[in-house]
């Protein structure tokens, strides 16, 4: 997934505090591509810079463009946001589904993230211009969101979603290869037949438990080498043992 081919367009905003706080919601997820299309405020002004914090590189490289068309244009796929709905705003997605739908195209295209004004949104004409409409689900006492807290919404759906992919927990924990669970599982059972836990006729019985133990888990790499080093100490120990017999199968699980 390559986060640099995501652009986040903001089409006429309004006030310098959203713009900035959009440029520190994007630095949070990884992003710096921003484009202003027509901005009514002067996006440089020190209320932007206030809130942009250490994300003000950001603000000071926006592209500023005249027209939607225009800001979209080297773009592959569009993804407008609106809270209405009727004729020409249906199949609406929310953030969660947009974001897994769209990961997978930043390899080889470039996607744009369209956000409307503050108080009227997107045009029916500026959504033609988008290929797929997202909405996020909100209160219908107050349904409209305030700009950049939208922003920061989808930006985290990216976010989670690609840590996901990747095959990360929580965006941190790299999951251990399959190749290297099954290598673990396999010496555990040894192991543990060895130590006379298993019974030797059916280890699986009790196997099944434990990958579903570890599975649960969600183990990584590190923590396996961990498991292979205890079945490793085991192995050891258990050459002074005395042999006791097969254990009941556990069959009456």
């Amino acid at each position: 997934m390559q986060l640099e081919n995501i652009c986040v367009v903001l089409v006429e905003p309004q006030g310098p505090r959203n713009i900035g706080s959009v440029c520190r919601a994007m630095l949070n997820f990884g992003m710096d591509d921003l484009r202003l299309v027509n901005p009514q405020t002067n996006h440089l002004a020190h209320e932007a810079r206030q809130m942009a914090v250490s994300a003000t590189t950001l603000l000071e490289q926006a592209k500023v463009y005249t027209s939607l068309e225009e800001a979209l244009a080297d773009r592959t796929l569009c993804y407008g946001t609106t809270r209405r709905f009727g004729k020409y705003r249906e199949d609406l997605m929310h953030p969660d589904e947009a974001a897994r739908q769209l990961l997978p195209v930043t390899e080889a295209g470039r996607v744009g993230l369209v956000f409307g004004r503050e108080d009227s949104g997107l045009s029916t004409s500026e959504l033609d211009l988008c290929q797929r409409f997202v909405t996020i689900p909100t209160d219908e006492r107050l349904p409209s969101m305030n700009l950049s807290q939208a922003v920061l919404v989808c930006l985290y759906e990216i976010s989670k979603a690609r840590g996901e992919l990747a095959g990360l927990e929580h965006g941190r924990k790299q999951l251990a290869s399959n190749e290297n669970l099954e290598a673990m599982f396999q010496h555990m059972k040894q192991s543990l037949t060895d130590v006379g836990f298993l019974n030797s006729q059916n280890p699986d019985h009790i196997m099944r438990a434990f990958r579903r133990i570890f599975g649960r888990s969600g183990l990584n790499e590190r923590e396996v080498r961990i498991l292979h080093g205890l079945w490793s100490q085991m192995d050891a120990m258990s050459v002074n043992l005395p042999y006791k017999g097969d254990p009941p199968s556990g069959d009456d699980e």
